[in-house]
């Protein structure tokens, strides 16, 4: 068991959790890190894109002239795809990107990611996240004795609506639930911030 401080929101120790190293003592693993990753940038895709092919762009069907004595190259209709406006040859077409990896696989990354986050000193816990208020300039002054310079990820209980309100307007802070935590958000922070409940319920989750 891997034994980390607890803090509170103005950066004093309060206690002390112990974790699971099945959990947060796993070594780096990048190709599994890699799947996870790339499965869930895959599963955001909207799949909307979409381009005209020749029956469906606007222009005549009827023939433009005759096939032979004119000194033209032949042409069939105004929506050929050599024209300017015509359709489009093997364009892109709306599609499904969406694919699934095994639980494990997906379970196995955030446990390799959390790990080395531990290792780093990236991942800090605080006794619990819950704000006054939900004005920024508070959040700001609260971030700031914890010493977060970096883009970082507040992860806590689902219903935290301060939390969720203070920091919507913060470019490098976002806040998450502690059942929604995914593999592009833990890569994407550098620093990681857990409520003491919320690195309780994830740690019970991964441990299935």
């Amino acid at each position: 068991m891997a034994v980390v401080k607890v803090k509170n929101l103005e950066n004093q120790e309060v206690g002390e959790l112990e974790l699971n190293d099945a959990v947060f003592a796993v070594p780096l693993n990048k190709a599994l890190i890699y799947e996870a990753v790339k499965c869930y940038l895959a599963n955001q895709r909207q799949g909307t894109v979409s381009t005209k092919t020749r029956g469906e762009v606007s222009g005549s069907g009827r023939k433009l002239w005759k096939q032979k004595g004119t000194g033209r190259a032949r042409v069939a209709s105004i929506r050929t795809p050599l024209w300017k406006g015509g359709g489009n040859v093997h364009g892109p077409r709306p599609r499904d990107w969406s694919y699934s990896i095994p639980k494990k696989m997906r379970r196995g990354a955030l446990r390799s990611v959390l790990s080395e986050r531990l290792r780093e000193g990236g991942l800090t816990i605080v006794e619990n996240l819950t704000l006054s208020d939900h004005k920024t300039k508070n959040v700001i002054k609260t971030l700031g004795s914890l010493g977060l310079e970096k883009k970082a990820l507040l992860v806590d209980i689902v219903d935290n609506r301060n939390l969720t309100l203070s920091v919507r307007n913060l470019p490098n802070i976002k806040r998450v639930s502690s059942l929604s935590v995914n593999i592009y958000d833990l890569l994407s922070h550098e620093q990681l911030v857990f409520s003491k409940d919320a690195i309780v319920q994830l740690q019970e989750i991964l441990l299935k």
